[in-house]
């Protein structure tokens, strides 16, 4: 009793299993790794940015005015852009930092996005590779039957759990890639709306800083 209970363990499915069903297995590993790495990696992005960006919307919403010194983090340059383009004149200069703007926003989103494909590939093809890995097994326990001229279950049952093994592992390394990549994309959402948000502000200050400018003039005159 207790050797068949060994024998059907995880690891010894693996090391029984072929050499194509162990190759599928070790790949679905390496992708759950590569899933969590991800995970880990692009979460603590995705959070540091958010707080930066939160704290930079914080200081413009109190001061109600663009801040002469900026740190260097890539949502400040959204503010960057705004008092650069207006050192170089007020013709057409909201045009231009609209479209400096629109620039940094999408660079910003596309440095967030970057790495998440994996995931939805990973969540996407993990599955059928397992399922491939679990067909090939099955069909090697099927060989093996014809040659042994048995249909024992005590026979059967080893091969048969071995090739379904690698569909569980498909389905342990496609869930949570799906899942994460969900999270991901709805924080990323959420991003861009906060970044947006720090551009209209920033355009917002910077008409009412020309529109104190242009009136001081006047008043000058």
């Amino acid at each position: 009793m207790t050797p068949e209970l060994v024998a059907l363990s995880p690891w010894e499915m693996f090391r029984n299993a072929d050499g194509v069903v162990q190759a599928v297995m070790l790949g679905l590993f390496a992708a759950s790794l590569a899933t969590w790495t991800i995970a880990l990696a692009k979460g603590w992005a995705i959070h540091a940015a958010r707080r930066r960006l939160r704290a930079l919307l914080r200081e413009l919403t109190r001061h109600q005015r663009l801040p002469e010194t900026l740190g260097s983090a890539p949502e400040a340059d959204v503010v960057a852009v705004a008092r650069q383009e207006r050192a170089h004149g007020d013709d057409g200069l909201r045009d231009r930092v609209e479209l400096g703007i629109g620039r940094v926003v999408a660079g910003c989103v596309r440095r967030l996005r970057g790495g998440t494909g994996v995931l939805a590939t990973i969540g996407a093809t993990a599955p059928f590779v397992g399922l491939f890995g679990t067909v090939w097994g099955i069909m090697n326990s099927f060989v093996g039957i014809a040659e042994s001229h048995t249909t024992n279950l005590a026979v059967v049952a080893p091969g048969i759990a071995e090739a379904l093994l690698a569909t569980a592992m498909g389905l342990i390394a496609a869930i949570p890639a799906v899942v994460i990549y969900n999270l991901f994309a709805r924080a990323t959402a959420s991003y861009r709306a906060e970044l947006e948000d720090l551009a209209a502000l920033t355009l917002r200050l910077l008409a009412r800083g020309v529109a104190d400018r242009d009136h001081c003039k006047l008043a000058a005159e």
